[in-house]
């Protein structure tokens, strides 16, 4: 019964130590890269931006059919135009909104940029 725990004891402590030993020399052959190509924050923060302008283009299109749709739907309906026009007016809205802050981050990027690069 001792002969075994002592067995055990030892294989324990064998696996523990070929196990630290590996992460050792793992973790000293392994750098960490940086997946993304941005090398700054800003930077980071303007291709994002820019990947949601690019998404946002197509469903801001699509809303402005919308828009249109209800326009011609409306026949003269007060209420209708009322509605075709407050659609309008928020697909505007969030149009430039979403390009304004596109732009914009990317003239902050362009200037971090310029003045970290002095």
């Amino acid at each position: 019964m001792e002969k075994e725990r002592r067995m055990r004891r030892f294989a324990i402590l064998t696996f523990l130590s070929i196990t630290s030993f590996a992460s050792a020399a793992f973790a000293q052959e392994v750098a960490l890269k940086n997946p993304l190509n941005f090398s700054s924050i800003p930077e980071f923060i303007a291709g994002a931006l820019k990947a949601l302008a690019l998404i946002a283009l197509p469903i801001i299109t699509l809303f402005l059919v919308i828009s249109g749709f209800l326009f011609i739907t409306a026949q003269g309906n007060q209420d209708k135009i009322k509605t075709a026009k407050n659609n309008f007016v928020y697909v505007v809205l969030g149009a430039l909104l979403i390009l304004g802050a596109w732009i914009l981050a990317t003239l902050i990027a362009g200037t971090v940029n310029q003045l970290t690069s002095r």
